[in-house]
């Protein structure tokens, strides 16, 4: 099953299916997909903690499986 990674922009929800770091689920808005050789299935993303209001609140590069993302939000698409 092919699995859609995000892009910048992309707000994700990122639980224990994403990785069991996160026992306490968090909101991630997505600056990049990162090009860190890793594990099949397995993916870096660099961006951004968010807090209940959707602001950010701290910056973190983050080793999750692909399977487990849940795009909550996609970014903005450039308008052409």
């Amino acid at each position: 099953m092919a699995v859609t990674l995000p892009k910048a922009g992309d707000v994700v929800h990122l639980t224990r299916a994403a990785s069991v770091q996160f026992i306490n689920p968090i909101m991630f808005r997505v600056i990049r997909v990162l090009d860190w050789v890793t594990y099949d299935h397995w993916v870096w993303l660099d961006g951004y903690q968010l807090d209940r209001k959707g602001d950010a609140v701290a910056r973190r590069t983050v080793f999750v499986q692909r399977e487990g993302l849940r795009i909550m939000r996609s970014g903005s698409t450039p308008s052409s």
